[in-house]
């Protein structure tokens, strides 16, 4: 009886001692489980962070590349690049200025466009390329064959640059092709000063539904208050498309408020945009 007594409470300890073992063993897993959270969500806050600092100190986020004569906008940029990228950046426009237009299967500075986001950082690339092209004097061949070969960043570049090297209406397929798309970026480029001014009425109001529609900010679509001021057309059309979302159970964008108070005729008319100030000009002597 004592050995069976004895073997009870040597069982009886093992099985303590198992299952205090076993519980340390939960509470250390739980801890480090614990801790890799917490360090995953340092991680995430330092990555948000990150891309917000990175975000605000975006060259392109308060700089208006179609507006900002190329001069300017070299010189900007030249004062954001490091050592390396800003010697990569004077000897492709120096090429570009040297051998302007097109050149065979490909031209040197059509090359360098493509460089551009590897040489200069994505942050930098779309001004980069800008600045090529204005180099080479590319006209609107040259730009249509950039912009159908290229990335969507390379034709996002070609968009930003059609005010400085167009002076026509040339260039306005380039522009249709991009209101085309649901490409947020390519659609904010595409409702620049170029399409202010080229796009017909028809196309123009259609191209500010668009917006509405993905989400692009109506802050992007150059010389919106001269151009909504007193369309009457403009204003049924956003009308409808609130009703539509009203009746479908969904939010109405503010902006689409924003931009139906601009159409109201008894409002004053905007100034000219020549006397807000605006930078740049349409056609090549920018």
């Amino acid at each position: 009886m004592q050995r069976d007594a004895g073997a009870r409470t040597d069982a009886g300890a093992q099985r303590d001692a198992g299952a205090r073992t076993d519980a340390g063993a939960q509470r250390d897993a739980q801890a480090r489980t614990d801790a890799g959270a917490q360090r995953d969500a340092g991680a995430r806050t330092e990555a948000g962070a990150q891309k917000d600092a990175e975000a605000r100190t975006d060259p392109e986020a308060d700089t208006d590349l179609a507006l900002t004569p190329p001069p300017e906008l070299r010189a900007q940029l030249a004062a954001r690049l490091g050592s390396a990228a800003r010697t990569w950046l004077h000897r492709a426009l120096d090429e570009a200025a040297a051998h302007p237009g097109t050149h065979g299967p490909i031209s040197v500075w059509e090359l360098r466009i493509a460089e551009a986001g590897r040489r200069c950082g994505p942050d930098h690339a779309d001004a980069a390329r800008v600045l090529i092209l204005h180099a080479a004097r590319a006209d609107a061949d040259a730009l249509s064959r950039v912009y159908f070969q290229g990335t969507g960043a390379e034709r996002r570049a070609v968009l930003h640059a059609l005010p400085h090297l167009v002076s026509g209406p040339q260039g306005l397929p380039l522009v249709e092709d991009a209101l085309r798309t649901n490409d947020t970026r390519l659609l904010a480029a595409a409702v620049g000063p170029y399409a202010a001014r080229h796009l017909d009425s028809h196309q123009w109001r259609h191209a500010v539904l668009k917006c509405l529609f993905t989400g692009v900010h109506v802050d992007t679509v150059a010389d919106l208050d001269r151009r909504a001021h007193h369309d009457a057309e403009l204003a049924r059309m956003l009308g409808d498309y609130a009703a539509e979302r009203t009746a479908a159970g969904r939010s109405v964008p503010e902006d689409l408020y924003r931009v139906l108070t601009l159409t109201d005729p008894t409002a004053t008319p905007p100034a000219p945009a020549a006397e807000r100030g605006s930078r740049g000009t349409d056609g090549k002597e920018s």
